[in-house]
């Protein structure tokens, strides 16, 4: 095997283990939320995440803002990405399940089609319309639970299904405005300040509420969960799909995004003894084959920007 292969090869594995990461992230914010409120969470795991993508990205010399414009851009991304939109999923996660969790927000890539047809005026193509079509079905299917007649009285699955809902695009309309910088610096500095600022803007409801009054509640499962989050989901996780990037082009990274959903299925069924349902895994196979017709569309798209909602 050469070195090239062999690279690729580790490659592959990282990705594989960082989308199980991922995909785990939904069960553990919901037994963490037994012991603390959605915003002492995101402000807990981030706090770690920070320390950890902080000493790589220092490493790799990583630290240093260029100038006030850029730290204003990284200021507006760390506030969508990071505080908004983990705060719709931690809070979302309380009442929803973690398996419909992880379908709903793997209809991401969609979202950012649509608003480059939106905004940037792109192409979607017949193609792309039956995809985005197909993953919307297949949205309704699992919000629904199979009970399609439910959603003609107005009944859209449950709260933190609607706020769930919301993250897909809001973490598109995110990813697009990464855009600039991604291409302006690489990818662990993006990543480590994006979280910086998002963690640091976290800290104003975090302090002004308390949060830290929540820590005495927290059990030894409630801490392995939120170590969980923050060593493995916000920062080994990140290097490892990163690592991906680097030694395998885009469009093979893309592929194993649709590992995310079914790894939180398994991991669901396994842990919280969640339900796997018929019509969630119908509804789940729509949306990933609705994914893949609509990113065949974007294929032109620089995709070297992540899309990793955890």
């Amino acid at each position: 095997m050469s070195q090239n292969s062999y690279s690729q090869t580790i490659a592959q594995i990282k990705l594989v283990v960082a989308l199980a990461l991922w995909g785990g992230s939904y069960i553990a914010t919901k037994i963490a939320l037994v012991d603390l409120s959605a915003g002492t969470l995101v402000w807990l795991r981030f706090l770690i995440g920070v320390l950890m993508l902080g000493w790589y990205a220092r490493r790799q010399g990583e630290l240093r803002i260029n100038s006030w414009k850029d730290a204003g851009q990284y200021i507006i991304l760390g506030f969508i990405g990071i505080t908004f939109h983990q705060w719709l999923q931690s809070t979302g996660l309380e009442i929803t399940e973690a398996s419909t969790t992880a379908w709903i927000v793997s209809t991401t890539p969609v979202f950012m089609v649509l608003m480059g047809w939106l905004f940037l005026r792109e192409k979607i193509g017949w193609l792309g319309v039956g995809g985005i079509l197909l993953a919307a079905a297949g949205v309704l299917l699992v919000v629904s639970r199979g009970d399609m007649g439910s959603l003609a009285g107005g009944d859209f699955g449950n709260p933190g299904d609607l706020l769930i809902s919301i993250s897909a695009p809001n973490w598109a309309f995110f990813s697009v405005l990464s855009r600039p910088a991604l291409k302006r610096d690489s990818p662990i500095k993006v990543t480590f300040f994006v979280i910086f600022f998002g963690w640091l803007l976290s800290s104003i409801p975090f302090f002004a509420g308390s949060g830290w009054q929540e820590f005495g509640r927290l059990s030894a499962q409630g801490w392995t969960s939120v170590l969980y989050l923050g060593v493995l989901c916000s920062s080994m996780a990140y290097i490892f799909y990163y690592d991906g990037l680097h030694h395998l082009p885009a469009s093979r990274v893309g592929a194993f995004l649709y590992l995310e959903p079914l790894f939180a299925t398994l991991i669901a069924a396994l842990v919280l003894s969640e339900h796997i349902f018929l019509t969630t895994l119908l509804g789940g196979m729509l949306i990933l084959l609705g994914v893949w017709l609509v990113e065949q569309t974007a294929s032109r798209r620089d995709q070297s920007e992540p899309y990793a909602p955890e």
